[in-house]
């Protein structure tokens, strides 16, 4: 990178200085930098540079890179939408070499925008990541694998082939505000782990909300998840609002909250794929979950002939698990085909529906 531009913070520097420490003693807090990127650098240099507590200011501009973050604490902020993240082409790729070289080139080749990675061990604390345009990439615009305490805000996570935000093996997590639009699976996606079977991870608490989900093929999907809340999003023009999935793993997925979300005309329609039916007009669906709680939510006008369309729907997993122990409770619902409630569970124990406002169920006496 040609240049780094390090501020300090004011206050630290004032107190060092009103205390009388000399160069050889250690202050009780080491000053945290902001190393800022202009068009034409490299973000991952200034990440490399990064010390625990840093940010990198990325200035507005295009940045043909894949970053990837391994330092605990480190906030990586653009200046908003005017901060864009791009593949790399062929002649810059590889251009950002650093103390992370391997670790970024395994980013871009596995075509993510931004990764943030912690280690089989050890998660990668704190992280942030705000205030840019990540698009374009074949795989996810912001991944996050193996991290505690990671925030993604007001990102804007447009055409990426796969996700727009996702997380795997993750804790603690915190999507607020950010925009995903036109990914090719879902905007916002969290597993436990995507390349092996295991039972639903505790997320200790992971939060996804104030989210602007349109136009993917889903909005969100939790799979084999536990303990985490989906609530206060936007989620519209998507073929499917939400998706809770389990499997046949223990522990169960579920033990979550989807809440006060507004899920309205998620109406494309999208092909089938190895996990899922053609999908097409489904708001929120529950398929081998249990205890997960859906709470006033506004459900409208999502229609389709998928076997998963609808406004709140309880559909047995695809390996055959049943939701258990659900409950449904004080959404409103209007316009939803083929019905505002569809309960498809025949072995399903414990589900119970109340004080929802809607008209059409399916099978009737839900509402």
């Amino acid at each position: 990178m040609k240049r780094c531009h390090m501020a300090y913070a004011a206050s630290a520097v004032a107190a060092l200085v009103g205390s009388g420490i000399g160069l050889g003693a250690s202050p009780a807090a080491a000053l945290h930098q902001t190393l800022v990127v202009h068009q034409g650098e490299s973000i991952q240099q200034a990440v490399n540079s990064a010390r625990p507590g840093d940010t990198v200011l990325v200035l507005p501009g295009v940045y043909k890179e894949s970053v990837t973050i391994g330092t605990p604490r480190v906030t990586l902020r653009g200046a908003g939408a005017s901060t864009v993240i791009e593949p790399a082409t062929k002649t810059t790729a590889g251009a950002a070499p650093g103390k992370n070289t391997r670790a970024t080139k395994s980013c871009a080749e596995g075509g993510n925008g931004i990764c943030v990675i912690g280690t089989k061990t050890t998660n990668v604390e704190g992280v942030t990541v705000a205030d840019l345009k990540v698009t374009g990439f074949s795989r996810a615009g912001v991944f996050g694998m193996a991290t505690d305490t990671m925030t993604v805000r007001n990102v804007q996570a447009v055409k990426n082939a796969v996700w727009g935000i996702a997380q795997e093996r993750s804790v603690h997590g915190h999507i607020m505000d950010n925009y995903a639009q036109g990914n090719g699976d879902a905007g916002v996606f969290l597993a436990n782990t995507i390349t092996e079977e295991a039972g639903a991870l505790d997320t200790r608490r992971t939060v996804i909300d104030h989210n602007r989900l349109e136009g993917n093929r889903i909005g969100v999907t939790v799979r084999r998840l536990r303990n985490l809340s989906v609530a206060e999003n936007y989620i519209a023009g998507n073929c499917a609002g939400v998706f809770v999935v389990g499997d046949e793993n223990k522990p169960k997925a579920g033990d979550l909250e989807v809440a006060f979300n507004d899920v309205t005309e998620n109406n494309k329609s999208c092909p089938k794929t190895d996990r899922l039916p053609a999908i097409q007009g489904s708001g929120i669906v529950l398929t081998g979950a249990e205890k997960t709680v859906v709470d006033g939510n506004r459900v409208t006008n999502n229609s389709g002939d998928s076997p998963l369309s609808g406004g709140i729907v309880l559909f047995k997993s695809f390996v055959g698990v049943t939701n258990d122990q659900n409950r449904v409770s004080g959404n409103a619902l209007a316009g939803n085909g083929p019905a505002d409630l569809v309960d498809t569970e025949t072995k399903g124990i414990g589900n119970t529906f109340d004080h929802n406002a809607c008209r059409v169920s399916k099978p009737a006496g839900l509402c």
